[in-house]
């Protein structure tokens, strides 16, 4: 049996008062909807958590307590714990240029001509815009690839594909020896 795609939904942050409650930064459209999933677990699925309380906290920030966690001490060893829960648990896309990041996790990533360039391994953000993590074709090799409709104009979670207009060099092989 395989396991379950998990989606990170949150991530629990600092412990809240002293009767175990802990603040959860959401990354859900409605932060509130995190009670809707039952249960969330970690990243492993080895620990479940059941939302016994939450409330809105500020913009994606909520308040929440967990069945089990009572005290500050037990809510504090939490922080920095993130929140999964299974793709399926999600609502589905409402239009066709919807979609979740773990949609794009394994979509064969196709040049302008139809050339199959790669897959896309990830999606990351480091604090400016999103990148498509590409692992390149016949290569352990990956690249990161501006997510933005200039880039990547053609998103097919259906025809399970991805159309990427490479920036000049992307693909280039990196330079040997140190930097200059």
């Amino acid at each position: 049996m395989t396991s379950p795609r998990l989606v990170q939904i949150g991530v629990i942050g600092a412990a809240h008062g002293v009767r175990g409650e802990v603040r959860v930064k959401a990354f859900t459209a409605d932060p509130t909807s995190l009670k809707a999933y039952k249960p969330v677990t970690t990243a492993d699925g080895a620990r479940a958590f059941t939302v016994a309380a939450l409330r809105r906290l500020k913009d994606d920030m909520v308040v929440v307590r967990f069945k089990g966690v009572d005290t500050r001490e037990q809510a504090e060893a939490l922080n920095g714990v993130g929140l999964f829960t299974p793709r399926e648990a999600l609502p589905p896309a409402e239009d066709e240029d919807e979609f979740y990041w773990a949609d794009l996790i394994g979509l064969r990533v196709e040049d302008m001509s139809g050339a199959v360039v790669g897959e896309v391994a990830s999606v990351q953000n480091f604090g400016a815009d999103d990148l498509l993590e590409l692992r390149l074709a016949g290569s352990r090799r990956t690249v990161y690839a501006p997510f933005t409709r200039e880039v990547v104009p053609v998103v097919d979670v259906a025809g399970g594909r991805v159309v990427i207009d490479p920036p000049e060099g992307l693909f280039d092989e990196p330079a040997e020896g140190p930097p200059a």
